[in-house]
């Protein structure tokens, strides 16, 4: 039974889980594929396709195999329980409107937290080209085939220079989207649909401020550490410790967090 965390062990491991996942994913990426909506009929709609299913098994054999005491928390299969306390989030694909569109800004979200709660690893893989963006203790950094390169989050302390993200802004309640509105006419640049991709920018100082609602906790744990990582802030629409959903806030300094958070609280949960 794990009782610490062995950085080196666990980053290897997920890199593997990584790999495996995009083997499973591969053949069904810009190719026919069907899909199935989560949210039932009459609720919004939630897709999810075979390789998602796919991806998230490959995932849970090898962390069933290599790491049976910890338990898994998977956005397609739900969440087992171990007894080490630590536990796996997986979302095999996050972002899965643009994976079936062909768009290359899903990504492949894996975490590892602590018995308190904390993530302290955390991957953002994009395999398609070829960028996995890897969150721990000892900082963020950007792996490609050839490259191992460390993060930093923008120096930007003013709204109004900044490039900010959501995925959505309809998926916001009324309050959030106006809360949202006040950011977007601020800021210098918005920009929509990248879903977790966007917090990999933030990390590598192109994108400035991201802030997500109706988040759950397989969504975010991998963020935290890539975020953190790189030297950026990742907090709640209330300005506390981010939590495992809901609402983030994630910014690239803290002048331009507290500046965003003045519109953010008008509607924290």
């Amino acid at each position: 039974m794990q009782t610490g965390f062995d950085e080196t062990a666990s980053l290897d491991l997920a890199r593997r889980l990584a790999r495996a996942a995009w083997s499973a994913i591969q053949p069904h990426f810009r190719a026919s594929v069907a899909t199935e909506n989560k949210g039932g009929r009459g609720a919004s709609y939630d897709p999810v396709t075979i390789a998602d299913k796919a991806a998230e098994q490959a995932i849970r054999d090898i962390l069933s195999a290599e790491r049976p005491d910890d338990g898994i928390d998977g956005e397609e299969f739900g969440r087992h329980e171990g007894p080490s306390g630590w536990t796996w989030l997986i979302d095999p694909i996050d972002g899965t409107r643009a994976f079936i569109a062909g768009l290359p800004v899903w990504t492949t979200l894996i975490a590892l937290v602590d018995p308190e709660g904390n993530p302290v690893l955390g991957m953002i893989d994009q395999p398609f080209l070829g960028e996995r963006y890897v969150g721990s203790p000892a900082g963020t950094f950007l792996e490609t085939a050839t490259t191992r390169t460390q993060l930093r989050v923008s120096e930007c302390n003013d709204l109004r220079d900044a490039i900010i993200a959501t995925t959505d802004p309809f998926i916001m309640t009324p309050a959030e989207q106006g809360a949202w509105t006040h950011l977007r006419h601020t800021a210098r640049v918005s920009r929509y649909g990248l879903d977790a991709y966007a917090y990999a920018r933030l990390a590598s100082g192109s994108v400035d401020l991201v802030c997500e609602t109706g988040l759950q906790a397989h969504d975010v744990a991998a963020l935290i550490p890539v975020v953190r990582g790189a030297g950026g802030i990742a907090r709640d629409w209330r300005g506390n410790e981010a939590k495992l959903g809901s609402q983030i806030a994630c910014a690239a300094s803290e002048p331009l967090f507290e500046q965003a958070l003045i519109s953010l609280r008008r509607s924290a949960l």
